[in-house]
């Protein structure tokens, strides 16, 4: 139990020595020290699961993921460590205010950097669906866009075998009625189309004839028919209109499993809307309230430390923090005498020199003169 409270101290940013002396002041700081553990924890978690998405797909994902958590958690913990160890309880009420409000909205910030992914966790089936309904849509869109192209770039083809197959199955009627009349001529059948005379006459000569006639024409635009919707088959396989389906649910499934984080982050936004474009007010408070969760949880040892009155401990420090400052003061003047003494006696030893040398050199100079 003292080495768990001795490391929410540390997680807290107190000075751990001087802490000790004052009991009054250790749960408060137990208190701050584990906020800032598990808000670094949910950031390892939410930066892991995110690297997992970018990495999706890569074997290496998971060690990633695990990397990245553990880097992102450590840099949270160490930001949310210094925030609150930074604020200095010794001003007034308002400096305080002002002095935390950059902090305040620095952990507003890093708040919604955490609570991001996790949302998109919690959501994962939301989101899912979501992403099955969006790619569905987007490969909807294509084909009717393939489908556009192909008619507008063939469209005088497609008239055309429109126009065949409709002459086509003219032909075909008329070639049965042809056929019928021809043989109610042959057996004498009297009605308007036939003459009534048995056998094989002029009358059935001629419709005979004629039906040949419209054959002939049948295979002409059959053929004609055949290799026009070749053409045209040749051309959907070449626009991609005949290799362009639309997604089964397996394939739908496996989408949503590879998909990247920029994508579940846009089908988490667009949770909060409905099909018409109306605004899903459940949904979007069930999300805000988790945002606003995660702010709040990291926004919350600023609040306590703002919050909790001036204690002895904060008193010990800034006594602590003004004898360092004195000390730092007295060292200084400390090392300018010692400073300006080296100095002067360098100065001294010097001069000192300089002197011998000019003794010496007249003393030379001298001697010199008095042998000439």
């Amino acid at each position: 139990m003292r080495k768990v409270t001795r490391f929410f101290w540390f997680c807290s940013g107190a000075h751990i020595e001087t802490l000790k002396k004052y009991p009054i002041e250790h749960n408060k700081y137990v208190g701050i020290g584990a906020t800032i553990f598990f808000t670094a924890l949910f950031a390892c978690l939410s930066g892991g699961y995110a690297m997992y998405f970018v990495f999706s797909g890569n074997v290496l994902a998971p060690i990633f993921a695990l990397l990245f958590g553990i880097i992102w958690g450590l840099a949270i913990f160490n930001m949310d460590r210094y925030i609150v160890a930074s604020i200095n309880k010794q001003g007034s009420i308002n400096m305080q205010i002002l002095q935390a409000t950059p902090r305040i909205l620095l952990a507003i910030m890093i708040g919604i950097v955490i609570s991001r992914p996790l949302e998109l966790k919690i959501f994962d089936k939301e989101i899912r669906n979501k992403l099955k309904g969006a790619y569905l849509k987007g490969q909807t869109r294509k084909i009717d866009t393939l489908q556009k192209t192909y008619k507008q770039k063939y469209a005088m083809e497609m008239v055309k075998s429109t126009e065949l197959k409709k002459e086509k199955d003219s032909l075909e009627r008329d070639i049965n009625r042809s056929r019928v009349q021809l043989n109610q001529e042959v057996f004498g059948d009297k009605n308007d189309q036939t003459s009534g005379i048995v056998g094989y006459g002029t009358y059935a000569k001629q419709k005979e004839g004629i039906l040949i006639e419209k054959q002939n024409r049948l295979k002409t635009v059959t053929e004609e028919l055949d290799r026009l919707e070749q053409y045209l088959g040749q051309r959907k396989d070449y626009e991609g209109l005949n290799s362009t389906r639309l997604f089964s649910s397996a394939q739908l499934d496996s989408l949503a499993n590879v998909a990247g984080f920029s994508d579940r982050n846009w089908a988490l936004g667009q949770l909060a809307f409905r099909e018409d474009g109306s605004k899903d007010l459940d949904t979007y408070m069930a999300q805000s309230f988790i945002g606003y969760l995660f702010i709040l949880f990291e926004c919350l040892p600023v609040f306590v430390k703002l919050m909790s009155p001036k204690g002895p401990y904060d008193v010990a420090v800034a006594k602590i923090a003004e004898a360092n400052i004195h000390y730092a003061d007295r060292d200084k003047d400390k090392e300018v005498i010692v400073t300006d003494n080296l100095f002067d006696h360098q100065v001294g030893a010097d001069i000192d020199r300089k002197k011998k040398i000019i003794t010496n050199q007249s003393d030379y100079d001298f001697e010199r003169h008095s042998y000439e």
